[in-house]
């Protein structure tokens, strides 16, 4: 093997290391990172990890790639595995598997949705990943449309709101009336805010029986998009 490969490897080799130490302190710190922290648990000098990430920036920015890339696949292989034309059971597969990647990673799922990290501004890097999911979901609905399965809600928006849902619109769902689209974003919120306060402590005593409560919302959301039962 070529001595550049090799050192490709143990330097890859390194950087997932140093992200695991990482994510390690997100469960213990928060989003609170110190290089020098993540350095001492790997035995490293505290100058010696500034050869992989310059920053802390760059250390949380890799960190919110990657779990918004792993997501992403979970509820893009959740919608996937349903009968394309089971609108309702698509969305009920993605949202549920948004929630139990979130039950499983709640550090990783803080450090996307939880209080923004003081002084970290996140890249345009992060912006493709962070859409995935969403992605996912409204193309649910662009399938609803395209299979004449959904029917867009027949209801004025205030122009402000037209307007901004018609630039989403061209962007990432051509063709999806914006009245549609303002559905599936709301549903989309509704879901995330769900998380939230389930992972967060805000449902605690309030509602025990968190699945039931969890699929009841979900089939809300459902009814409010308009997707057929």
């Amino acid at each position: 093997m070529p001595a550049s490969s090799i050192r490709a490897r143990v330097r890859a080799e390194m950087i997932d290391e140093i992200k695991a130490v990482a994510r390690r302190h997100l469960s213990t710190d928060g989003a609170n990172l110190s290089l020098r922290a993540v350095a001492r648990d790997m035995g490293m000098v505290s100058s010696a990890i500034y050869r992989y990430f310059p920053s802390r920036d760059e250390l949380l920015t890799a960190l919110i790639i990657e779990a918004y890339d792993a997501l992403g696949d979970a509820v893009a292989a959740a919608d996937a595995g349903r009968d394309r034309l089971d609108l309702r059971g698509r969305w009920h597969a993605a949202c549920r598997a948004a929630r139990d990647w979130a039950l499983a990673h709640p550090a990783e799922y803080a450090l996307l949705y939880g209080s923004p990290v003081p002084g970290y501004a996140a890249p345009d890097a992060t912006v493709e990943p962070a859409q995935r999911p969403p992605v996912t979901l409204v193309g649910i609905l662009r399938d609803g449309l395209a299979a004449g399965r959904l029917d867009p809600p027949a209801e004025e928006l205030p122009e402000p709101v037209r307007e901004d849902l018609a630039v989403i619109g061209a962007a990432l769902f051509p063709g999806l009336p914006e009245s549609l689209l303002a559905r599936g974003m709301a549903g989309w919120t509704h879901l995330f805010g769900l998380i939230s306060f389930e992972l967060f402590g805000r449902l605690n005593r309030a509602v025990p029986h968190r699945d039931e409560y969890f699929d009841h919302q979900t089939a809300l959301m459902a009814d409010l998009i308009g997707l057929p039962a």
